[in-house]
């Protein structure tokens, strides 16, 4: 029985049975987890034989049997033609509903879907099964208001805001043909149109890789050397061919480690031109500054405020640290599992933005993997737990207007209308999660500013 459908059918259970199933549930501790919960459940034989008359009643109105006309299938052949289709709709009526009654009669509180086990169901006898499912922690608070962080300041110097000076004026550069018949030399840039073939034998079978306008500078550092070099003293309209091996800790894990036929023609040659740092190269960038102090003010503040973020999460790092050594309580294991494969989705987007491939992705040894993330993952739920906790425990509230900036912010990142964002987040308590989020960064915001 799958035990998705023992949660979805939870929800439908009815109180009726509440008498019977406290009766007959045994609620234990299973040994060294104290976050896991077991409740031995036994559903009368009267009560089983009395839904059971029900299926088989509705069978027989809607059963479509050769040699009967619908609606009138005796029940003897209900019976023996949908004997497994009967026994596993039976469990899957009966079993969510005295689990969901129990669970409730004996004040615990389920957080994930029930594994069900050593389950008995002979035919005329009660069924008689065991549900393991996780619960909360029970930990009480210590004195986080004691805990103390160094908050960092940060500074920006005049030569890092020339730094990025240089980068602007880098990308505002132009590129201006050169008309005089010469050879391609350093410093210039080679516009070019290639062919790559592969040629390592276990990719032989990818089509070669063709690109008609890439611009290349000629005895960079920040270009692949064994590619421009075979384009020196080139000429405009020559083409040359040539052969390329990547190191196998190569940047790009496309090339990386991998051997390349080039075919490739020069089509122009250029020379980079950059534009005069004054007040009309910073007009030109944004029409909101007037003069080049502008510009370096903002672009101050900008560097200074990143950074001043980037200081400010590792210090928040540090202190949440410090509350989780304060408080050593354990996890339950679903939550913790719920968070790595968080972790490896956002990991598996990150390669395929990248560029990696699925056939490349479904290689990967995924259970070295989770166990890599197990321990970051017992972190956040730990940290999660205890900032919920403590923003019960100071009335830390996240308002409906604070929750609505958030889904326009969204919204705006997603190119969705508002609307359609919290359609989509209301199908699986998507808002909930999110109001829960920001309420345990309030927490956080909360213990940093306090320490």
């Amino acid at each position: 029985m799958d035990n998705e459908n023992i949660e979805n059918k939870a929800a439908e259970a009815t109180e009726n049975r509440a008498d019977t199933v406290h009766e007959s549930a045994i609620a234990t501790e299973p040994e060294n987890d104290p976050c896991r919960q077991e409740i031995t459940i036994e559903i009368p034989a009267d009560v089983v034989a009395e839904e059971q008359e029900k299926l088989v009643a509705e069978y027989a109105r809607q059963a479509r049997v050769p040699g009967f006309r619908k609606g009138k299938v005796p029940a003897s052949v209900v019976r023996n033609r949908f004997n497994d289709q009967l026994k596993e709709e039976l469990l899957e009526r009966l079993v969510p509903q005295y689990f969901q009654v129990a669970v409730m009669s004996s004040g615990q509180k389920p957080i994930a879907t029930p594994s069900i086990k050593n389950l008995e169901a002979a035919p005329g006898e009660a069924i008689r099964f065991t549900a393991a499912f996780d619960v909360m922690p029970e930990f009480e608070l210590g004195d986080y208001k004691s805990i103390k962080v160094e908050k960092p300041v940060v500074e920006v110097t005049d030569e890092e805001v020339q730094s990025e000076i240089s980068s602007l004026q880098e990308r505002q550069a132009s590129y201006d043909p050169v008309n005089e018949d010469r050879a391609l030399q350093d410093g210039d840039f080679a516009q070019v149109a290639f062919e790559a073939t592969p040629k390592n034998v276990e990719v032989d079978k990818e089509e070669p890789v063709k690109m008609d306008e890439v611009m290349v500078e000629i005895g960079s550092p920040n270009t692949v050397a064994a590619f421009t070099e075979n384009l020196r003293g080139a000429k405009a309209g020559e083409e040359r061919s040539f052969e390329v091996s990547y190191p196998g800790d190569f940047y790009d894990h496309r090339l990386a480690g991998k051997n390349f036929d080039y075919k490739v023609k020069i089509n122009s040659i250029k020379k980079k031109t950059l534009p005069e740092v004054n007040d009309e190269f910073a007009k030109e960038l944004s029409p909101e500054m007037e003069t080049l102090e502008q510009l370096k003010q903002a672009i101050r503040e900008n560097l200074q405020a990143h950074r001043q973020q980037h200081a400010d999460h590792e210090a928040k790092e540090k202190l949440i640290d410090a509350l989780i050594e304060k408080h050593q309580f354990p996890v339950p294991k679903s939550m913790v599992d719920h968070q790595i494969n968080l972790r490896l989705e956002r990991g598996l987007r990150a390669l395929a933005a990248q560029g990696m491939r699925t056939e490349d992705m479904k290689r990967m040894d995924f259970s070295k993997l989770r166990v890599a993330q197990t321990p970051a993952a017992i972190k956040e739920v730990r940290s999660g737990l205890l900032l919920h906790k403590i923003a019960d425990a100071e009335n830390i509230q996240v308002s409906d207007e604070e929750l609505e900036r958030e889904v326009h912010l969204l919204a705006h990142q997603t190119q969705q209308s508002p609307d359609e964002v919290k359609a989509q987040l209301a199908k699986d308590q998507g808002l909930d999660r999110i109001r829960a989020r920001m309420r345990g960064e309030k927490a956080l915001d909360f213990l940093y500013t306090s320490s």
